[in-house]
């Protein structure tokens, strides 16, 4: 995101979150988590809690390591406009309900973290397999997720549906077609 463009205000890791309003210095920031292991204590940033992060005000909030992140207890407290979910779960339904009841656009796990996880089934493939090197079969991650985006939003707005839904239903109708043509089921 950093390097289309956008101010990076906070960050976290385990040892703790750093912000500053006028935007963090991202390359310098993951130099020092390489070297150090943490972001705490990075330079030109002030340490805020967890709960502070959630509750900045900002576009997208990216929460990306820990499911349960936002529940019903924090959600009210979200201002983000956009919530992508980079992590598996990081949203609970509660939560997914009070963000959607304050117009929040939530981008969620099964559509903003697919490939990831795919990436990481063929890698675990490779490895039972004794096999090295790409068997160049995969897109690189990432690839095609526009298309996919442009199709579950599409079903978000014309069902007038929340994306998870929307994803959840895009997901189960190209299942069923696959069943269909493969004539599993008669």
């Amino acid at each position: 995101m950093h390097q289309a463009g956008a101010k990076i205000i906070a960050v976290s890791d385990s040892t703790g979150c750093v912000y500053n309003r006028d935007g963090l210095n991202v390359p310098e920031l993951m130099h020092m988590k390489a070297l150090c292991g943490h972001v705490d204590g990075f330079p030109e940033s002030e340490p805020i809690l967890p709960h502070e992060l959630l509750a900045l005000g900002c576009d997208i909030l990216v929460p990306a390591a820990l499911e349960n992140t936002i529940v019903a207890e924090n959600a009210g407290t979200v201002r983000a406009r956009i919530i992508a979910e980079a992590a598996n779960g990081p949203v609970t339904p509660a939560a997914d309900r009070i963000l959607e009841s304050k117009g929040a656009f939530v981008i969620p796990d099964i559509l903003c973290n697919a490939g990831g996880v795919t990436v990481s089934y063929f890698e675990w493939v490779q490895d039972e397999q004794h096999c090295s090197g790409s068997s160049g079969h995969l897109q690189p991650p990432g690839a095609g997720d526009e298309d996919r985006f442009s199709d579950v939003l599409k079903i978000h707005v014309e069902r007038k549906v929340p994306m998870r839904i929307a994803a959840n239903m895009l997901g189960i109708g190209r299942v069923a077609e696959a069943v269909q043509i493969r004539g599993i089921y008669p």
